[in-house]
């Protein structure tokens, strides 16, 4: 069985002669620690090659300025504009090469969202042939995945709210809410069945869902914000055929089901305690036969146990969550991500890698 093959029996919940391996690939920028891992697992563990279906053919109305904060910092301005006034975020950005931090967001109000919502709908860019060479180059080493980006709840608090207006309008203005989410939802909608009508997929994948989890949203705000607008999503996939891989951290365990009735296929990473709070043999019992699991190896322990700790979580994973034979695929719970580190972690990913592909007698 060969690295695509074993893949696709993944996302369709088939039987398998091993679990799958793999890696997010979003390396640390310009980091040649991280060459001979790249190479490592480029010929030892299943590839995935994520292509951009949201790709804009347009720029947005908006505006940028610069403040200065300090000699290791700024601030960038953004400013959108609408046919209903302007709406401004702010982002602090480090210059040293550190995690940026946004601060403000677009919309604090119902006046706000309304602005918002008076936006024209979003033009992407109808070129899909990158795609199809995107998959001729990965071959039988892997699939090739395309990103749609945010869930349409994710969306409406990553890139319109933030955490804490979003929680308070669900509150004080529940439906101007619903209506940022469903336009999004109409706006992903189109995008899918274009891509599907020129023949991209049949993978997709989809993130946004943690923004929705508890602690700070219950059951009741998962199922109103993220299942009922990624089900049209995802039926839509299903109906040509393919099938949605989701992203979700934190604590799922109290939301577990609404993956299920939203139709996720494969789900990563199904946080362990202290992380989040479903145990693999949890996950495992609720999934079964319905969605794949990815995951869920720490990302911090590929940098900081022993390779034969990582050999002992990955061998624990497997007798958890493989005794059916399907659907499970061994995955850190994140790309690598120190700077400077990538030699440091290689003999942990090899420990995962070969006790998925060499288990111990």
């Amino acid at each position: 069985m060969n690295r695509r093959e074993r893949l696709r029996r993944c996302y369709y919940c088939q039987e398998l002669d091993r679990p799958a391996v793999y890696s997010r690939a979003n390396y640390p920028p310009d980091d040649p620690t991280y060459d001979a891992l790249r190479a490592y697992l480029g010929e030892h563990a299943e590839q995935k090659q994520i292509w951009g279906g949201l790709r804009p053919a347009d720029a947005p109305p908006v505006e940028h300025r610069v403040e200065p904060i300090s000699d290791e910092w700024q601030r960038r301005i953004t400013v959108l504009h609408t046919p209903k006034g302007d709406l401004t975020a702010a982002r602090r950005e480090s210059l040293t090469g550190q995690p940026g931090l946004d601060e403000d967001w677009f919309v604090s109000s119902r006046q706000d969202a309304e602005a918002y919502l008076s936006l024209p709908d979003p033009v992407f860019s109808d070129e899909v042939d990158s795609f199809f060479a995107a998959d001729r180059r990965v071959g039988e080493t892997g699939i090739t995945q395309v990103g749609l980006g945010m869930n349409p709840a994710g969306f409406v608090v990553n890139d319109v709210c933030g955490s804490e207006s979003f929680a308070m309008l669900s509150v004080t203005d529940r439906d101007i809410l619903h209506e940022l989410c469903r336009r999004r939802m109409e706006v992903l909608l189109g995008r899918v069945r274009y891509l599907l009508g020129k023949g991209v997929g049949p993978y997709f994948g989809i993130l946004g869902q943690e923004f929705l989890t508890p602690p700070l949203h219950g059951p009741r705000d998962f199922k109103e914000f993220n299942v009922c607008y990624d089900r049209p999503i995802f039926d839509l996939v299903h109906e040509a055929g393919g099938r949605v891989h989701v992203h979700c951290h934190g604590s799922i365990r109290r939301v577990f089901d609404g993956f299920l009735q939203a139709g996720a296929d494969v789900l990563h990473p199904f946080e362990a305690p202290p992380c989040g709070d479903i145990t693999p043999a949890e996950a495992k019992e609720r999934a079964r036969g319905r969605i794949c699991l990815e995951g869920n190896i720490q990302i911090a322990d590929m940098y900081e146990t022993s390779p034969r700790d990582v050999r002992r979580q990955t061998e624990t994973l497997i007798e958890a969550c493989f005794d059916d034979r399907r659907g499970l695929i061994v995955s850190p719970t994140a790309s690598p991500y120190i700077r400077g580190a990538g030699e440091e972690c290689l003999p942990r990913y090899r420990a995962m890698v070969e006790a998925v592909r060499r288990p111990a007698p």
